[in-house]
């Protein structure tokens, strides 16, 4: 197991496990500041500060980077998920792209009709304004990017070395019985999915893709929906991530976490707030338009804004190239 995964499930057993019903109320077991927050704009100056004064950045983007970009349709009805999904949503009713993968299905040609849909949607999407504004804030620094977004965003902008994608990636098939480690490419059969399906719901039965090995289905390697395969290419990211962490341990680092939701805090947030807890050269940043959490142990190198979170990489983008043109 490498460094960061032990990080992770150290903090998933010894929190998010134990008092389930905390977080899932939206709350957290560790103890945070009793300090007021400072307002918005000095808060985005002591932003801009903090990317300054780091050698490098980890950032830990989640599903709340993407909702601040339009990728909002994963769990609410809304203009994004009719656009996209309208015609499922109208049959089955249900509200959001993920419910949609625990509906009854009439038929797996309909299944796959709509699982095609989401990730050809995901595929192909433009890169996200907050994305863009994120790397020109990360323009002159040396970064690395954890994510457990399986939406394809970062790699869309950065080699696959500087992503992390720890909850999988919309790109790649696996066996639906792990009967194999295989991972595949997903991208062409959801292409041709799509390309036959037309403005139908269903998919040619011999299309539906499977494994190579078995016979079963394939499903998305991702986390979440389906039996998520845990096995070569998934330590690959975690290795990726403790080996960029224990070569920078002693350096300025800033952890920067963007959109952690409250019932996956296990991934990103609590184990950054472990790791700036103890490393005491390193600072910590978070944003989210629901919450500003920001632990005791670190208030004195921490900063939380709640607001969202497009508007804050604008802000902080815009203040940046305001200082370079006053230099």
């Amino acid at each position: 197991m490498t460094f960061y995964e032990q990080i992770v499930n150290e903090v998933q057993m010894s929190n998010y496990s134990r008092y389930y019903n905390v977080y899932a109320s939206g709350r957290t077991v560790v103890p945070l500041t009793k300090k007021e927050p400072l307002p918005y704009e000095e808060q985005i100056q002591d932003f801009v500060q903090k990317v300054k004064d780091a050698d490098c950045v980890i950032v830990g983007g989640a599903s709340g980077l993407s909702a601040a970009g339009g990728g909002d349709f994963y769990y609410e009805d809304n203009a994004s998920y009719r656009k996209y999904f309208g015609k499922y949503a109208e049959k089955y009713g249900f509200k959001g792209a993920f419910a949609g993968t625990f509906a009854h299905w009439d038929s797996r040609e309909e299944f796959w009709g709509y699982m095609a849909t989401f990730l050809h949607t995901t595929q192909h999407a433009e890169v996200r304004k907050p994305y863009l504004d994120l790397d020109a804030v990360l323009a002159d620094k040396e970064f690395f990017v954890l994510t457990t977004n399986q939406d394809t965003q970062f790699v869309k902008l950065y080699p696959e070395s500087k992503v992390a994608q720890i909850q999988g990636d919309h790109r790649f098939f696996q066996c639906s019985r792990c009967c194999t480690d295989e991972v595949w490419d997903a991208v062409k059969p959801v292409q041709e999915m799509i390309d036959a399906m037309g403005e139908g719901t269903e998919v040619p039965k011999e299309l539906i893709p499977r494994c190579s090995h078995c016979g079963a289905e394939a499903f998305p390697w991702v986390r979440g929906y389906g039996n998520f395969l845990t096995g070569k290419k998934y330590e690959e990211e975690y290795q990726k991530t403790s080996d960029y962490i224990l070569a920078h341990k002693d350096e300025k680092i800033l952890f920067l976490e963007l959109g952690v939701g409250r019932l996956t805090p296990m991934f990103i947030q609590e184990p950054f707030w472990a790791l700036v807890n103890s490393l005491p050269q390193t600072t910590y940043i978070s944003v989210n338009k629901d919450y500003a959490f920001l632990p005791e142990a670190i208030e004195d190198r921490g900063l939380a804004i709640q607001a969202d979170i497009g508007k804050v990489l604008e802000d902080v983008r815009s203040e940046m190239k305001k200082k370079v043109t006053a230099v």
